[in-house]
């Protein structure tokens, strides 16, 4: 499913225009990326909650060359899943 196929779901389920269902998505990545932006964690109970982790510097591979580079420290987002949601994969 990509975004396009979300909106016309979200549009059919509420029973409300795609564009309005365009703009609840985008209303609601926005303020998810804000969030973690400023290193708060979003949580949606039951479905999963997204956070931010510093990954620290480190020494890493060209797999071509087998020569060692410095990969930089950053920072990156992880999502873990609610039981409800693990529970409707499973």
């Amino acid at each position: 499913m990509n975004k396009t196929d979300l909106i016309d779901a979200m549009a059919e389920h509420a029973g409300i225009t795609k564009a309005a269902a365009k703009k609840a998505l985008e209303c609601m990545l926005i303020e998810i990326e804000g969030a973690l932006q400023k290193g708060n964690r979003v949580s949606l109970v039951g479905f999963g909650s997204w956070s931010v982790s510093k990954r620290a510097a480190r020494e890493g591979r060209n797999p071509q060359t087998g020569q060692t580079i410095k990969i930089k420290a950053k920072k990156v987002v992880k999502f873990k899943a609610g039981s409800d949601l693990a529970n409707a994969v499973n």
